[in-house]
């Protein structure tokens, strides 16, 4: 198969990026003949491209002859798009029309309904311009903090909304979890054409480490995350906290942590993991929906237990008691209290380690995975719209 995958990546590199490369390299060694064709937000630099950007959020037509020349070119059978904003635009859609080319998309965060993309405004959830017009969006800034950042993603949503472009140019939608599918459903998506799919990570070789002890936190260090509970919850906790990220807040972060808190920046995919098999529980805090994080993918094939924010996909995927422990959405005194939990109660915490690594087993190997990818591809081609 002849597959051709799109991604217009961020200036600060992330999960999407990530799972762009993973999914390439998987069907390479299939034997798939794939290419990549990036665009970088790199490139949106000084007053002139940015107000280009501006008026294009929408619709570039460059970018859709652009598009069109790669696709005569290559020939594919599939585009698989896993970013397309700001600079591709759902303009890349008609390239592929045109060329009667089949689309797959993969709807890594909630940019097509919410010009902020998480869902979240002011600490909160908010689902405003999902139930009202995406224009609130420009009104209270959800893009950055910029009025007109906020603007150009709001033209995006509601033009592309008004336009029928998710109902009609778009074969099959993938989504991470089965709370990210209803949510789209609930925002007038297709049934039919959304279909779950969670991220996954290559198995490295099982370190032999007997001793496990310490919390984890990994991720961006922002708003978003959560770190701001975590820091209030662990002022009543006498147990050590890596934190391993960097962002935003870390300044804030760092000022508002105890003494037993400790802060290692990004690492290496390899040295996280070695910090996963050695610590005794994963802390996830997010405050927003999350769409599936490659940190719990990765804890469960530590085998490492995950004390999550009882909210959205993420509640979903760490089930409470099973693989790890939930906790009330910004509590702090709750989450503290099931940190004390797991830290008296080491026994049932390696049992849920024991839990995790089985899900991911069953759930996010490499080979399941591409499994369902495949399905995924062959059914877009063949217009089956059998979930």
């Amino acid at each position: 198969m002849r597959i051709l995958i799109t991604h217009n990546t961020y200036q600060q590199a992330g999960g999407e990026d990530i799972v762009v490369a993973n999914e390439r390299a998987l069907l390479q060694e299939a034997g798939h003949e794939v290419k990549l064709y990036t665009v970088s937000n790199y490139d949106i630099n000084g007053l002139g491209k940015k107000l280009k950007t501006f008026i294009e959020t929408p619709y570039s037509h460059k970018a859709k002859q652009q598009f069109a020349d790669i696709i005569k070119i290559f020939k594919p059978d599939i585009v698989h798009v896993h970013n397309f904003f700001p600079l591709l635009t759902p303009a890349i859609y008609d390239s592929c029309i045109e060329a009667h080319v089949p689309v797959v998309q993969t709807l890594h965060n909630y940019r097509t309904i919410c010009p902020g993309a998480l869902l979240m405004r002011d600490s909160k959830i908010c689902e405003k311009c999902v139930t009202n017009s995406p224009y609130w969006g420009a009104w209270h800034r959800c893009y950055r903090g910029s009025f007109l950042g906020s603007l150009a993603v709001a033209r995006m949503v509601a033009v592309h909304k008004n336009k029928k472009t998710w109902l009609q140019k778009v074969d099959r939608f993938i989504v991470l979890t089965e709370f990210a599918r209803k949510k789209f459903i609930e925002s007038g998506f297709l049934a039919d054409r959304l279909v779950v799919k969670p991220n996954f990570v290559t198995d490295l070789e099982q370190l032999d480490i007997n001793k496990h002890s310490g919390a984890l936190f990994v991720g961006r260090i922002s708003e978003e995350k959560g770190l701001r509970t975590l820091m209030e919850a662990w002022q009543t906790i006498d147990y050590t906290l890596c934190i391993i990220g960097d962002g935003p807040m870390m300044n804030e972060t760092k000022a508002l942590a105890p003494n037993n808190v400790h802060f290692l920046r990004k690492l290496s995919s390899h040295e996280v993991r070695v910090a996963m098999s050695k610590a005794a529980f994963l802390i996830m805090p997010s405050l927003w929906y999350e769409g599936f994080p490659m940190t719990i993918v990765e804890a469960f094939s530590c085998g490492l237990p995950v004390i999550t924010s009882n909210l959205g996909s993420i509640a979903e995927i760490v089930k409470d008691g099973v693989t790890g422990l939930h906790f009330n959405t910004k509590d702090a005194d709750d989450l503290a209290a099931k940190v004390r939990w797991a830290i008296n109660h080491p026994r049932e915490m390696a049992q849920m380690g024991l839990n995790a690594r089985a899900e991911y087993e069953r759930k996010y190997t490499p080979d399941k995975n591409y499994r369902q990818l495949i399905s995924i591809y062959e059914k877009a081609i063949t217009g089956n719209n059998t979930p």
